[in-house]
């Protein structure tokens, strides 16, 4: 298997900067193992140092704040699950946004004949 198979190359800051908000997601609920926080810590540091780096090359400064804003979201993350509470949100937009700050909606489905539109009131 060759080496570039095997490690995701991106093509820039934005693609990286996209790719490590959708491992954070996949991970941010999963049980704490060193093995986690060792990769948790790995993929803080590269935001740190390449891709902050490749953005301020790229001269994009939205760009640049968008990594200051996901660096302090994954140190927070970090120091909460260390402290044993769970993350109640996810990263979007490379921000932090809680569960709760959705609204939710109850949709009742109506068997009506016809069943074109479930979301059919029925007066």
């Amino acid at each position: 298997m060759a080496n570039s198979d095997r490690y995701y190359t991106p093509q820039d800051s934005k693609d990286a900067v996209r790719q490590i908000e959708k491992l954070f997601n996949k991970y941010k609920d999963a049980p704490l193992t060193q093995e986690l926080v060792d990769y948790h810590q790995n993929l803080v540091n590269r935001l740190k140092t390449d891709i902050m780096q490749a953005a301020k090359n790229e001269n994009v400064a939205s760009r640049v704040e968008s990594i200051e804003s996901m660096i302090n979201v994954m140190t927070r993350w970090l120091q909460i699950r260390l402290s044993g509470q769970p993350f109640n949100g996810k990263m979007a937009g490379f921000k932090f946004v809680a569960d709760n700050a959705k609204p939710s909606f109850k949709r009742r489905v109506h068997k009506i004949k016809g069943g074109g539109n479930h979301r059919a009131s029925r007066h």
